[in-house]
């Protein structure tokens, strides 16, 4: 385990550490997910910014090899504290996906890279990207899910955490392949090289 950068951790750990939990995944993602990616037997799987695992959990139960990785330690405790069926528990790691360094992953590449909630909050994306590209493994996908903008009403407190239109075109170059499928105020990414 390496340590995240400080700068990410001291958002988040309090965060998490104070109980804060954030949009479960639910059947329909699930559903999506397992649409766009299919299901793998033991394929290598990474998830960013993995929170609590629910994802990293879902990679796991389509059969692939996962690995979620957060800068939080608290939510990685939170994760790896929950029950798997013995042999296909994932991977737990405290890092910091921007600044670490990424061959402390178990796996050189993956066949599918999740992001889910965390892009937004990505300061350099085109850096982000580079370093998700350099992971990726060839044919494989980067499934981002990610609120976009303006899909709350102006009164709602959470309206400004979607992605503006000049955000979602930088997730999006750049990819031969670019899938969408929308979940109320979400947006799920299937990306490919």
């Amino acid at each position: 385990m390496t340590t995240a950068s400080a700068a990410a951790a001291a958002y988040w750990e309090p965060l998490w550490a104070q109980g804060r939990r954030y949009r479960k995944v639910d059947p329909a993602e699930n559903h999506f997910l397992e649409g766009h990616l299919g299901r793998r037997r033991d394929r290598p799987a990474l998830d960013l910014g993995c929170g609590d695992g629910s994802l990293t959990r879902s990679l796991t139960q389509l059969g692939y090899s996962s690995t979620g990785i957060d800068c939080s330690p608290s939510a990685i405790a939170l994760a790896a504290d929950q029950h798997d069926e013995p042999g296909r528990a994932p991977v737990w790691m405290c890092m910091d996906i921007t600044t670490d360094d990424l061959n402390i992953l178990p796996d050189p590449a993956y066949a599918v890279i999740t992001c889910r909630l965390v892009y937004r909050w990505i300061s350099d994306k085109a850096a982000f990207l580079d370093r998700v590209r350099h992971l990726l493994a060839p044919g494989g996908t980067f499934w981002v899910v990610t609120e976009i903008a303006g899909r709350r009403s102006p009164t709602d407190p959470l309206q400004h955490l979607g992605i503006t239109p000049s955000q979602a075109e930088i997730l999006t170059a750049g990819w031969s392949t670019v899938r969408t499928a929308d979940l109320d105020v979400l947006r799920c990414y299937a990306l490919r090289p």
